[in-house]
C-alpha cells in the first residue's frame, strides 16, 4: 500500500514515507478560542481526522515498519489561547480571559466530538509553551534573523531567501496583497512580530532579549514552538486551511528553518479548500454565518461530517441545505444495513481511494457500490466491508436505535404529535377503518413524515 499526498510546497502529489518509520508526526493548526467555531472551522478538523484515522490504519498494518505494526502516529492540534481577538472578546463580555478561553475550548471539544472526530494525541495550549517561544526568539536573534525594536522582537524577512516559496509569491506581490502593520520600528514593512509589549489588562510574561517591559508572543511563533516541543525540529505533515498559507504558514517556515538551520520544517504541507454557504462567502453581514453548535441543534454530527467529505478536501465546498438532506438520507440507509458490523476488513477499493490523496468522493462512490452489490446479492461479506469502511471514515458511531432517535429530532418536527398520529393510524387499521388510516397518512405526509409498514409494525422517517 502506498499513500500519496499533495504537497502545497512542491505543488505535486508525492508518495508519503515517514521521516521516522517508528513515529509518524502531524501538526494541524487548531482553534483560536474566543467564540463558537463556525462550519468553515470544522473542515480542517474533519479532513485531518480522516487522515489521522488512515495513518493509524496503515500503521497497524505495518506499512512502514516491515509488517510489525508498531509505528506510532502522533497528531498534534494546538489551541491558541493568547490573541488579540481573545482579549477583545473578554473585554466585550466583561469576563476574565482565562474564563473565556476555558469555556470556548470546552465548547469546541464538545462540537468536534459530535462531528465524530477523535481527540488528537496532544492538544497543546499556547500559554503553556511561552518558554519554548522565548527560546526560539533568542535563537533567531543570535542567528541574526530577528531584532529588537521599541520593546518588540521582529523577524527580518529578508534574512530568509526562500520566503514566499510556499505561497509562490514574491515579496513585492505579498506586500501588495497583504494587510501588514506599518510601524516605524520595523526595518521593512514585511517584517513580522515575534514578541510585543502587553497593554494594561492583557496577558503578560517576562520578555526575552533583555526587554524590560512584560509582553506576549505573536501568533506565528506559537505554532513553531508547539510543533518543535511535541514533534521535533522537522516532522512529516503540517496541515490547515488554505487561508493559512500566507502569512501564517509562510512565517512558521521562516522561523523554524532559521532557528534550527534546517532545510525544511515539514515534509508535507497540506491545506483544505475554502467553504461557502449556498453559493456565497460565509459572513455575518451576509446573514449566512453559521456555527457548528447551531447546525448540531438541527442535524446529527455524522450528517455534517458526511456532507463535508462528499467534496475532495482540496476543492472549494458549497455548503447547502439540499446537500445536508441528501447526506442524511444516505446515512439512514447505511445505518439500516450496516450498523453493528465489524471494524475489518476495510474495502480494498475504499482504501485505494483514500490512499490517493484522501479522495473521499471516490471512497463514497465505492461505498455506494458496495451497498448496491450487497442489496442485489444479499451478501454478508459486502455488508461487513461496508461497515468496516464506514467505521474507518468515522461513521456508525451510534446504534441503529440511537440513530433513529437522532433522526427524529429534525427541525420543525413535533415528535409527540407524530407518534400520536402513528398510533391513531395503527388503531384505525386494526378496526379496518381504512379511510381514517389514509387520512392520517396524508396528514403525516403534509408534515414531511413518511411511513413504512412492516410485519413488525409501522416506522416513520422524515422525508428528504
Amino acid at each position: 500500500m502506498e499513500l500519496k499526498l499533495y504537497d502545497t510546497l512542491t505543488r505535486e502529489k508525492r508518495a508519503f514515507v515517514p521521516l521516522d518509520p517508528k513515529r509518524v508526526r502531524m501538526y494541524v493548526c487548531g482553534p483560536t478560542v474566543y467564540d463558537f467555531a463556525h462550519i468553515g472551522n470544522a473542515r480542517p478538523v474533519i479532513v485531518f481526522d480522516v487522515l489521522f484515522r488512515l495513518l493509524r490504519h496503515l500503521a497497524r498494518q505495518g506499512v512502514w515498519d516491515g509488517g510489525r505494526g508498531a509505528t506510532e502516529v502522533v497528531y498534534v492540534r494546538n489551541v491558541t489561547d493568547v490573541d488579540d481577538k481573545i482579549n477583545a472578546r473578554a473585554a466585550e463580555r466583561g469576563i476574565d480571559i482565562r474564563a473565556l478561553t476555558e469555556e470556548t475550548y470546552r465548547n469546541f471539544k464538545q462540537d468536534v466530538a459530535a462531528l465524530g472526530c477523535l481527540p488528537p494525541t496532544v492538544e497543546p495550549r499556547a500559554t503553556e509553551h511561552i518558554e519554548e517561544m522565548k527560546v526560539l526568539i533568542e535563537r533567531l536573534i543570535a542567528h541574526g534573523c530577528a531584532y529588537v525594536a521599541d520593546d518588540h522582537v521582529l523577524f527580518e524577512v529578508k534574512k530568509m531567501p526562500a520566503y514566499g516559496r510556499l505561497s509562490k509569491r514574491s515579496l513585492n506581490e505579498m506586500m501588495a496583497g497583504a494587510r501588514v502593520e506599518v510601524a516605524p520600528y520595523k526595518r521593512d514593512p514585511m517584517d513580522f512580530v515575534l514578541w510585543k509589549p502587553s497593554k494594561p489588562g492583557e496577558p503578560a510574561w517576562p520578555s526575552p532579549a533583555g526587554i524590560a517591559a512584560p509582553g506576549r508572543p505573536g501568533w506565528h511563533i506559537e505554532c513553531s514552538a508547539m510543533a518543535w516541543k511535541h514533534l521535533g525540529e522537522t516532522f512529516d505533515i503540517h496541515g490547515g486551511g488554505i487561508d493559512l498559507v500566507f502569512p501564517h504558514h509562510e512565517n512558521e517556515i521562516a522561523q523554524s528553518r532559521c532557528a534550527f538551520h534546517a532545510p525544511m520544517m515539514a515534509n508535507f504541507w497540506m491545506h483544505n479548500g475554502f467553504l461557502q454557504v449556498e453559493g456565497e462567502k460565509m459572513a455575518k453581514s451576509a446573514g449566512n454565518f453559521v456555527t457548528i453548535r447551531e447546525l448540531l441543534a438541527d442535524w446529527p454530527g455524522e450528517v455534517l461530517r458526511f456532507n463535508m467529505l462528499r467534496t475532495h478536501y482540496r476543492q472549494p465546498i458549497d455548503w447547502t441545505l439540499r446537500g445536508l438532506e441528501e447526506s442524511w438520507k444516505v446515512l439512514d440507509d447505511w445505518y439500516a444495513c450496516a450498523e453493528g458490523g465489524p471494524v475489518e476488513p476495510v474495502s480494498g477499493a475504499v482504501l485505494e481511494a483514500l490512499l490517493d490523496d484522501l479522495n473521499t468522493p471516490k471512497a463514497i462512490a465505492e461505498l455506494h457500490a458496495l451497498r448496491s452489490r450487497a442489496t442485489h446479492g444479499a451478501r454478508q461479506p459486502e455488508l461487513d466491508e461496508l461497515a468496516a469502511s464506514l467505521r474507518l471514515l468515522g461513521f456508525l458511531q451510534e446504534t441503529k436505535a440511537q440513530w433513529q432517535t437522532r433522526k427524529r429530532s429534525a427541525p420543525g418536527i413535533d415528535v409527540a404529535k407524530v407518534e400520536a398520529l402513528v398510533a391513531a393510524r395503527t388503531r384505525a387499521r386494526k378496526a379496518r377503518n381504512f379511510a381514517e388510516s389514509d387520512r392520517i397518512r396524508d396528514e403525516l405526509k403534509q408534515m414531511g413524515v413518511v411511513l413504512h409498514d412492516t410485519k413488525d409494525g409501522t416506522t416513520w422517517e422524515i422525508a428528504r
